[in-house]
This record gives structure tokens, C-alpha cells and sequence, in this order.
């Protein structure tokens, strides 16, 4: 692999981008050896991501004025974009699934949690572990989610219980992701940081 300019590489008569990996205000992201890390995202600050994780495509962390903090086996898929207040740090658990598009905002999830595709959790949220974030949700500011927690609608409401079969499923659906990261990572090579 050779560098041919302003990040972008060579390898097997291919050309493609390094993921954007950008120290911020004295703190670099630290990032477990594992991790697939699309070509085309964006990890700026203050950010860790543990051991089996996926960052996708086009997705955007930026820990610039605070930490985020995303656990073991966990996936932020396309374009997912998580961010933070200076007062309410991102704090993301094991096992999690982060749909296509969603916005995660100064939150906390616990582990084992998918939020869908659309979704947006904001500000001073808790979502507790084993919960289902409806695809287009909006957990608003402040909001408190027991674990175990169906939500849908804007604003979301908690509309029921996860069913045992469902906790599975969402625990399955973050293995896919690490067998499939781990894939990408031998196709495209292990990320340059």
C-alpha cells in the first residue's frame, strides 16, 4: 500500500481513502487494534472504541469538547453521527447497534441496545441496557429509558417490554456486525492510525 496524496492509497490497482482520524485540542481517539473503521469516516477528539467494534460508512464521531465512549462489539452504521454537550458526555455499551442515520447526542445506552435507523437520542438521555430504539424515534432531552424498553414516535414513548426473543436478536444483530466489520477490515486492509 503507498500513499498517492492527501490520504488516499493504492493497493491491488485500487484507489481508496483512509478513514479521517483527527486529533482535537490535545486528545487523539484511541482506538482498539480490531476495529473496522470505514474508509470514509470521520473520528475527531476525545473518542474510544473498543475491542470487535465498526465504525461505518460515512459515519462521524466528534469528541471535541467532551468524551465518547463506545464499548466492545458495538456498530455505528452509515452515516450515524454521535456528538455531545460539554455537560453530557457519549457513553455507548457493549453489544449495540446503531442504525443507518441515527444521531446519538450526549447520551448514555446501555448494553445490548439497538437504536434504529433515523433515530435521534439527545442530551442527558439514558437508555438502559436491552432496549429497542424504534427506527425514526426521538428520545428527547433528560429522558430516562429502563431497561428492557420498546420505544417508539416522536417524541418517543415506551410502548411495551423487549421480548426474550427480541434481546437475542439484538445481541445477534451486533455479532453480524463484528464478523462483518472483521470482514471489510480483510478486504480493505487494516485501518492506517
Amino acid at each position: 500500500m503507498r500513499v498517492i496524496g492527501d490520504g488516499v492509497l493504492a493497493r491491488s490497482g485500487k484507489v481508496e481513502r483512509m478513514a479521517i482520524i483527527i486529533p482535537y485540542d490535545g486528545r487523539s481517539p484511541r482506538i482498539a487494534d480490531d476495529v473496522f473503521v470505514a474508509p470514509n469516516a470521520v473520528i475527531i477528539g476525545d473518542v474510544e472504541i473498543g475491542p470487535g467494534s465498526s465504525i461505518w460508512f460515512g459515519a462521524v464521531l466528534r469528541g471535541d469538547i467532551g468524551p465518547i465512549r463506545i464499548g466492545r462489539r458495538t456498530n455505528l452504521q452509515d452515516n450515524v453521527v454521535v456528538h455531545l454537550d460539554r455537560d453530557a458526555p457519549t457513553t455507548i455499551g457493549d453489544d449495540v447497534t446503531i442504525g443507518h442515520g441515527a444521531i446519538v447526542h450526549g447520551t448514555t445506552i446501555g448494553n445490548g441496545t439497538q437504536v434504529g435507523m433515523g433515530a435521534v437520542v439527545l442530551s442527558r438521555s439514558k437508555i438502559g441496557e436491552g432496549s429497542l430504539i424504534a427506527a425514526g424515534a426521538v428520545v428527547l432531552e433528560d429522558a430516562e429509558i429502563p431497561p428492557g424498553s420498546v420505544v417508539m414516535g416522536v417524541p418517543a414513548k415506551i410502548k411495551r417490554d423487549v421480548a426474550s426473543d427480541e434481546r437475542v436478536a439484538l445481541l445477534q444483530r451486533a455479532a453480524v456486525y463484528e464478523q462483518r466489520g472483521a470482514a471489510y477490515r480483510t478486504i480493505l486492509g487494516s485501518n492506517e492510525r
